[in-house]
């Protein structure tokens, strides 16, 4: 049975947004009926006559699967997980997967929304002591929000310089010059120290605390560090615990400095391999290894209520930015595409490196795109669209990266 979104105010969060676009049709049901032989069927058949010109004519390296109330139609694996020792890929070989993880960084803040631990209109200060710019709260750092500088930007060695010129039509407006800067840190840095960096240095904000979404990983950077004050626990810790292991989820682990021994590279498309980097023990707004098959676990975790109740999943999926038109949007930890009278697609997209990842879902129809590379392809991301076998229309989308 089909429902309507419900409009609701949970705990403080504010008031949703009244946007006509605001509403969502999703699957009512908690428990998924099983398939029929036919239908699975059917829609295998789909996809494998789009899969060899979509992904495998590309040289596609990773795993990949989709999935409909909560049954897998299709999975498969290629490639080589270790190009130096030539191990294969297998369904139990975890991917870095990049930015899906924000996926789970912002869940895991509504988990302690739920639990009475924190309010998403707290301000970050509360939780992070002499974070150095003011009235910025948890929901601005969730929806993109915020205004702060982007650590991959600053703590590569640039700085973002706001100035101001005049537009064609004589309007003043704000630019961004970016300029090179001295690194004063050593070494592999993790989280606090980003933050005391942030502290030490205060680089340039790029605009006023909810003013305007711009997507930047500094936001889940600092929500994983609020995540381990609240919880006193390291956040790749609190993740194996209360997530991981929870859910069944047996091949999936937060990438921190104590996994660098073992460090596997990823690999650019002429399988170069990328080496250890300044930024690659940063986690929250990164750092997830996981496999396909662990991330359709979530995926059904998120659809039963299995860690955060269905009525928050659903504000998480009402889009947050609208400053711009447009059919793309921001949620809280999801990218969002809105094109009425359609039911919304919920999605992340990832890169890092020399991997890049697609996590679809059909809310509507219970249907779940997940593909993972560790040599860069940028085919992966326009494969997503392989989801046009569960609506029976074609996907014309281009989604964010």
């Amino acid at each position: 049975m089909l429902v309507t979104f419900l409009t609701f105010i949970l705990l403080a969060c504010g008031t949703p947004s009244t946007n006509p676009q605001n509403h969502l049709i999703i699957n009512d049901s908690v428990h998924f009926s099983p398939l029929s032989e036919k239908e699975k069927a059917y829609y295998a058949a789909k996809i494998e006559a789009l899969y060899p010109n979509t992904l495998l004519r590309t040289g596609f390296n990773g795993g990949i699967l989709l999935a409909k109330k909560g049954e897998i139609i299709f999975e498969d694996y290629r490639g080589m997980i270790n190009f130096k020792t030539k191990e294969p890929i297998t369904a139990n070989s975890p991917f870095h997967i990049a930015s899906v993880s924000k996926t789970f960084t912002a869940t895991v803040i509504l988990h302690l929304m739920e639990q009475g631990k924190i309010k998403l209109d707290d301000p970050v200060e509360k939780y992070l002591n002499n974070f150095p710019y003011a009235h910025i709260t948890i929901k601005n750092l969730l929806t993109h929000r915020s205004g702060l500088p982007k650590y991959d930007h600053f703590m590569d060695g640039t700085r973002a310089e706001p100035y101001y010129v005049k537009n064609k039509r004589g309007k003043t407006i704000k630019r961004l010059r970016i300029t090179k800067v001295p690194i004063d840190i050593a070494g592999l840095p993790n989280n606090e120290e980003l933050l005391q960096y942030m502290i030490r240095s205060h680089p340039a904000i790029e605009a006023s605390p909810d003013r305007r979404y711009s997507y930047c990983n500094t936001n889940y950077a600092m929500l994983a560090l609020i995540v381990e004050k609240i919880t006193k626990m390291s956040f790749p810790d609190y993740m194996r615990d209360s997530v991981f292991t929870a859910l069944g989820m047996k091949n999936s682990y937060i990438f921190s400095i104590k996994d660098t021994g073992n460090y596997v590279p990823s690999y650019n498309y002429n399988r170069a391999p990328f080496p250890l980097e300044k930024l690659d023990c940063i986690y929250g707004d990164k750092n997830v290894y996981s496999t396909v098959r662990d991330l359709l676990l979530w995926d059904k975790a998120l659809y039963e209520g299995k860690f955060v109740s269905k009525q928050t999943m659903e504000m998480a999926y009402q889009p947050y930015s609208h400053e711009k038109r447009g059919q793309k949007n921001y949620g809280l930890g999801w990218h969002l595409y809105i094109n009425p009278p359609d039911p919304i697609v919920v999605y992340h997209n990832g890169w890092w490196h020399g991997n890049n990842a697609v996590f679809k879902r059909l809310l509507s129809d219970s249907a779940t795109v997940i593909i993972l590379g560790n040599k860069f392809n940028k085919s992966i991301w326009s494969a997503g669209k392989m989801s046009s076998v569960f609506t029976g229309t074609p996907d014309t989308t281009s989604l964010e990266q």
